[in-house]
């Protein structure tokens, strides 16, 4: 998949362009869709499926909201790259984006800069300033401009339409299961592995410590995860915690304390300064306080029994 963050960088006429727009916020089953079908027209017509989205959440700008994601910028883009998009268009979201009419980007940024000959929208996906676009405006601008417009419909799990909200909500309460069927994968953070004490190696569990970008992340305990790296899968114990058998006094905030530690079973590269996603396969337990080292070595010891058996049972992992 090619990546272009700036409009300046596409430098050759596409063939056929099957254009879509939207944050993809989780790249949900909903999303999946809109993915597949821009892929079928562009391998019908021979053409090139293209996903339009943004480095940031426009509510951050337009609502002035902080910023909080399913999936930040990098971890959206390796999903696309993984469901076959062929170009991935990355829009720098600031106050003339946003005040730019719906009119103006059909015009501007998709007839004029991209030659789009296909443009396929969500059931609700909106542009432009006020939110003023959608396949109700997209489509009375087709003959105008001459492209062809398909829209998506609605994509339900129990009965109940995929939203990144709803996938949220599940993630921040544990629901693992609703929010992986919602997703169709696993839910999965990335993050970029930072230095911290070294801790985790002294006691002979190296770990990767993440910092994720404001990505959602379920709540705290240890999980059982796999790790892809270097095109090979990897089991791995994740603790979400507060570490409270090092902690020497209460922590005042849990979102500036509160770290993302993995340690990834029979594995030896260093990873400091790399973007590393972990998916989680399922819960082990909730995060304890250990009176002594030999203690919590004792449990990790018992976490990766649980680990490797209930992965062997129910989760193998993929060649």
């Amino acid at each position: 998949m090619e990546t272009i963050y700036n409009l300046k960088e596409l430098t050759k006429k596409l063939h056929y362009p099957v254009a879509t727009i939207g944050m993809f916020d989780g790249v949900h089953l909903g999303h999946k869709k809109i993915i597949d079908t821009i892929r079928h027209y562009a391998l019908e017509k021979k053409g090139e499926s293209v996903v339009i989205t943004f480095d940031r959440h426009p509510k951050n700008i337009t609502e002035n909201r902080p910023p909080s994601f399913l999936t930040s910028l990098q971890h959206r883009l390796t999903l696309f790259k993984r469901l076959g998009v062929d170009l991935a268009v990355v829009l720098t979201f600031d106050q003339k984006l946003a005040q730019m009419t719906a009119e103006d980007f059909i015009h501007e940024i998709l007839v004029c800069w991209l030659g789009a000959k296909c443009i396929v929208l969500g059931f609700n996906c909106h542009f432009g300033k006020g939110r003023r676009g959608n396949i109700t405006l997209v489509r009375k601008l087709a003959d105008k401009y001459g492209f062809e417009v398909y829209e998506c419909p609605p994509v339900l799990y129990r009965g109940h339409v995929i939203s990144s909200t709803a996938i949220r909500e599940a993630i921040l309460k544990g629901a693992l299961e609703k929010a992986e069927g919602m997703l169709g994968r696993p839910v999965s953070i990335m993050g970029t592995v930072v230095k911290k004490s070294g801790r985790g190696k002294t006691l002979g569990y190296p770990t990767a410590n993440l910092n994720l970008h404001h990505e959602v992340r379920p709540p705290r305990g240890v999980y059982g995860t796999r790790v892809r790296w270097g095109g090979q899968d990897y089991l791995a114990l994740t603790n979400i915690g507060l570490r409270p058998t090092f902690a020497r006094e209460p922590f005042a905030s849990e979102d500036e304390t509160l770290e993302i530690e993995v340690h990834i079973l029979d594995f030896q590269e260093s990873l400091y300064g790399k973007d590393m996603e972990v998916q989680f396969l399922f819960k082990i337990r909730d995060e304890m306080s250990f009176k002594t080292v030999d203690e919590l070595k004792t449990q990790i010891e018992r976490d990766k029994e649980v680990l490797l058996k209930k992965t062997f049972i129910t989760k193998p992992i993929e060649g």
